[in-house]
C-alpha cells in the first residue's frame, strides 16, 4: 500500500506518496502568499490553503495506482489558527508565526495569568507568535466573528474537518498552541478558562500516529482516493521534518532550511529548566509518543535568501527563465568559500530564539564601496547560520549535546549552502535521500498506524544518507573569531534600533 504524507507550511503545501517500503512515488505542490500589513499582521487565506491541499492530493493519487493509498498524514505549520463558524464556513485569514500583532494584548494576559505558571504547564515563554495570543488579539479586535466561531483549529486539524472528519490534534501541534499542558497532554482548563473558550472549540487531542477517521466518501471520490483512506495524526512541522529526517535518538538533530531556518532534537525526558525559559526554549512533544524536543530558529531563515533574490537576483531569475535552473543555484554558484568580510544580524522578521525579539532590526556591519554583491550575500547566508549556533550553544550548556545535524528542506539542496553551514557552525552536516521530510514524517506516522511495524523501525529502514559534510578547519578558525563578535552585535543594534 501507498500512504500520502501532506506538509502544509506558510508558503506552500506539499505532499508526497511514499510506498511501503520508503519509495518515493509521486510528489505536488502548490504555493501561496503571505498577506503583511503595516501593524505587525501576517495571515494566510486559510480558503485558499485548504483550496490548495484539496489539489496536492488529487494530483498526487491521480499519479499512481488507483485506491493504492490507505492512509494520510498531515503536518503542519504552528500556531496559526482558523475560526469556523456554525455553518462550517472559514470565518477569518489564519495569523502565521511571524504575526506580532497580538503583542500588546500579551503582557496584560501573562502579568494575571502568572509567566513562570504558564511556562510550567505549557513548556513555552510568552511571545506573540502563539496561538493564546493570537486569539486575545481575535477576540477584541473581532468580536463579532469571535461570537460567530464554533471551533478554533490549527491546519492539521482544519484539513481534517474539509476532508469531512471529526478533528483530532497531534500533541505536538497543540503544543504549539501554548493551551497544552506538555506534562498531561492535554487542554489545560484554567488558560482556556483565562481567554473565555471551552474545549468543545477546539479538536481533541491525540498521540502522534493516532488514527482519526476516514475521509468523507464523497470527498474522497472528488479527490481520487478510494472510500476507506483515513487520516492520522502527525503534529507540528518541526518535529514531523525531525522525525522524517530521522532523528530518533538524543545527540541527532533536524536542521530544517526553509522559510524558518529550525533546528529540532530529541530527548527522553521533558526538561524545564531557568536558562532554557530565559533563552526561549521550549519543551514540548515530539512525533514519537515517548520522546520529547525543543525549537530552535530563526523566523528570518530561509526568507532573507528569498528577500536577495528578489531583490537583488534580477540577472539569475531571468536566466533560471530560459535555462530551467534553479535561480538560488545560480546565485549561490557566484559566492566562494572564503568567509565573508562583513557581520549580519537577521534579524529581517521576528527573531526567534533566543530573545524573542520582534522591534530590533537586521543589520549589515562592514559595507565599503569595494563590496561585492556577492559577499553580501554570503553574509547573509552566514548571519543565519551564526544565529543558530547561537542557539545550538545554548542548547549544549544546558546538557543537549548535538553531534550531528541532519539538513532538509527546500535549502537541503546545495553542497556548497552546506559546507558553508558546517564551517560557521562547526558541526557535521548529513544530507539525506529526501528533501520533503516533513512530508516523509507525516507518511511515516500514516503507515506505521495502518500496517504497526514500529515508527523507529520505519524511520531506521526509510531514511538514508546521502552526503556527510564536515567543518574545514581553516575555516572553523575564522568563524570562531567572528563568532565572538556575533555575541556581542545584537545587543549593540539593540540599543540602536529605531
Amino acid at each position: 500500500m501507498n500512504y500520502i504524507g501532506i506538509d502544509i507550511g506558510s508558503s506552500c503545501c506539499k505532499a508526497l506518496v511514499i510506498s511501503e517500503e520508503g519509495e518515493q512515488l509521486a510528489n505536488s505542490q502548490r504555493e501561496y502568499n503571505i498577506i503583511f500589513s503595516k501593524d505587525g499582521s501576517a495571515t494566510l487565506d486559510s480558503v485558499l490553503v485548504i483550496k490548495s491541499c484539496f489539489e496536492v492530493i488529487k494530483e498526487c493519487s491521480s499519479k499512481v495506482k488507483q485506491g493504492s493509498i490507505k492512509a494520510i498524514g498531515i503536518s503542519s505549520q504552528g500556531e496559526a489558527f482558523t475560526a469556523i463558524g456554525t455553518n462550517g464556513d472559514i470565518l477569518n485569514n489564519a495569523k502565521v508565526s511571524s504575526d506580532s500583532s497580538s503583542r500588546k494584548f500579551m503582557k496584560e494576559w501573562i502579568d494575571k495569568f502568572g509567566e513562570d505558571k504558564l511556562y510550567q504547564i505549557t513548556g513555552h515563554t510568552a511571545y506573540p507568535i502563539f496561538t493564546l495570543f493570537k486569539l486575545l488579539w481575535f477576540k477584541n479586535n473581532q468580536r463579532d466573528l469571535w461570537e460567530k466561531s464554533k471551533y478554533f483549529f490549527c491546519f492539521e486539524d482544519l484539513l481534517q474537518f474539509s476532508l469531512g472528519i471529526k478533528p483530532a490534534i497531534s500533541w505536538s501541534l497543540a503544543g504549539r498552541t501554548m493551551m497544552f499542558d506538555v506534562r498531561k497532554q492535554e487542554w489545560n482548563q484554567e488558560i482556556l478558562e483565562e481567554i473565555g473558550i471551552s474545549e468543545e472549540k477546539l479538536a481533541v487531542t491525540l498521540p502522534p500516529g493516532s488514527i482519526v477517521g476516514a475521509v468523507d466518501k464523497g470527498i474522497a471520490n472528488q479527490l481520487g482516493l478510494s472510500e476507506n483512506v483515513f487520516v492520522v495524526t502527525a503534529g507540528h512541522d518541526q518535529t514531523c521534518s525531525a522525525l522524517g529526517s530521522g532523528v530518533i535518538d538524543e545527540g541527532t538533530a533536524m536542521l530544517g532550511s526553509g522559510t524558518v531556518e529550525c533546528i529540532c532534537p530529541a530527548f527522553k525526558n521533558p526538561v524545564f529548566s531557568e536558562e532554557l525559559k530565559e533563552n526561549n526554549l521550549c519543551t514540548y512533544n515530539y512525533s514519537i509518543k515517548d520522546l520529547f524536543t525543543t525549537v530552535a530558529y530563526s523566523l528570518t531563515g530561509g526568507n532573507i535568501f528569498k528577500w536577495f533574490k528578489d531583490q537583488f537576483g534580477y540577472k539569475e531569475v531571468e536566466e533560471a527563465k530560459l535555462s530551467g535552473e534553479d535561480p538560488y543555484e545560480l546565485l549561490l554558484n557566484n559566492i566562494n568559500s572564503v568567509p565573508s568580510n562583513l557581520l549580519v544580524l537577521p534579524y529581517f522578521t521576528p527573531s526567534g530564539t533566543p530573545y524573542f525579539d520582534d522591534k530590533t532590526k537586521g543589520a549589515v556591519i562592514g559595507l565599503q564601496l569595494s563590496t561585492e554583491r556577492k559577499e553580501i550575500l554570503k553574509a547573509l547566508l552566514e548571519g543565519v547560520s551564526f544565529e543558530m549556533r547561537l542557539n545550538i550553544e545554548i542548547l549544549e550548556k544546558a546538557g543537549y549535546i548535538i553531534n550531528e545535524l541532519r539538513w532538509v528542506g527546500g535549502g537541503a539542496k546545495s553542497k556548497l549552502l552546506a559546507q558553508l553551514k558546517a564551517n560557521v557552525m562547526n558541526k557535521k552536516i548529513t544530507l539525506l535521500n529526501i528533501t520533503e521530510a516533513g512530508c516523509f514524517g507525516a507518511a511515516m506516522l500514516a503507515c506505521s498506524a495502518d500496517t504497526g511495524e514500529p515508527i523507529r523501525n520505519l524511520a531506521s529502514r526509510w531514511v538514508k544518507k546521502s552526503t556527510v559534510i564536515y567543518p574545514e578547519s581553516d575555516y572553523v578558525k575564522w568563524y570562531n573569531e567572528r563568532f565572538k563578535a556575533y555575541k556581542c552585535l545584537y545587543q549593540n543594534i539593540k540599543s540602536i534600533s529605531l
